[in-house]
């Protein structure tokens, strides 16, 4: 039986996924907590038992295994710099770090929670009374999406600023449920369903982030955000060309999921910048504009083309 309210700290994965089976439908995992504990303050998050896994040393360190470098969820954002793989190899995955909220959440947040953060709406994440008072959405049981009108599609938006730079390095997410071990492509974790944005079991938990080495990768990271030092973005961009002239573009901010496209270096580059603002779903639920924030996903990737061609 769940009781009331319980706080879990597990110190091995198994423990972990044994607690979150006994505690189904009713828990969260805690990490940072920069994101779960924002969510409760505003009551968009009301599960009666926090498993925090902080305590579990499995899910730390950097290392280098087969091709991969390998890096734990539990990995802190603001320590990723100090790393040396990373800021030989992937240097943007510091510098998009290093763009998420301000100094003393970086000192807190985890890898592993920026790429699985809550999408955000600016009709969702606001206080419970305010919510409502406008009316409650499909993303809080309600029936209407309030920044379309509709009933059918929640477009809260992805706002992790590391996902874009990993998936435009290619990398893969490594993670463990009741059916074992698996990884898969990163951006092949999400939805684009706001009420659902990720399709990981409830149980699962990410172990690792794994990015394929020796690609020598050329990369150009922009963000767009009304306060540099404390605001989710409105628009992420990274670009990764690397050494057999593959280009991968990734964007959040602008979608319920990563807009991803994908080209070489002999592709009509404008097609590919044309092709990214077109499959971006944003919609009226941010502070800037939809169309502001379409027209600077073509300045963005202009400019990192520019950057990266030069």
């Amino acid at each position: 039986m769940i009781a009331e309210k319980q706080y879990i700290i597990p110190t091995t994965i198994n423990e972990a996924i044994e607690k979150a089976k006994a505690n189904a439908g009713h828990f969260k995992y805690l990490a940072g907590g920069t994101d779960v504990m924002v969510n409760r303050y505003q009551g968009n998050e009301t599960s009666l038992c926090l498993i925090d896994i902080t305590k579990i040393d499995e899910l730390k360190g950097i290392s280098k295994q087969d091709n991969y470098l390998r890096i734990g969820s539990l990995e802190i954002l603001e320590e990723l710099k100090f790393n040396t793989e990373i800021k030989t190899e992937f240097p943007m995955l510091i510098e998009a770090a290093l763009s998420v909220g301000a100094p003393l959440l970086r000192k807190t947040a985890t890898i592993g929670g920026n790429v699985l953060c809550e999408n955000r709406c600016l009709f969702y994440n606001q206080s419970e009374w305010w919510r409502e008072a406008v009316g409650y959405c499909l993303k809080c049981e309600g029936d209407i999406c309030i920044a379309t009108g509709g009933k059918n599609a929640c477009f809260s938006e992805l706002v992790s600023d590391t996902a874009p730079a990993l998936i435009a390095m290619n990398a893969e997410i490594e993670f463990i449920d009741e059916n074992g071990k698996q990884k898969q492509k990163l951006e092949n974790i999400y939805t684009g369903d706001g009420v659902k944005p990720r399709n990981l079991s409830e149980t699962a938990i990410v172990t690792a982030i794994l990015l394929p080495l020796n690609k020598n990768y050329k990369t150009a990271f922009f963000k767009l955000r009304e306060r540099e030092s404390l605001e989710f973005t409105s628009l992420t961009s990274a670009v990764a060309v690397d050494k057999n002239g593959n280009i991968k573009i990734a964007l959040s901010g602008v979608d319920p999921k990563p807009v991803v496209v994908e080209g070489t270096t002999s592709d009509d580059i404008q097609e590919l910048i044309k092709k990214a603002v077109k499959s971006a779903r944003a919609v009226e639920n941010d502070m800037y504009s939809r169309k502001y924030r379409r027209e600077m996903i073509a300045v963005f990737l202009e400019k990192s083309f520019a950057k990266l061609f030069e």
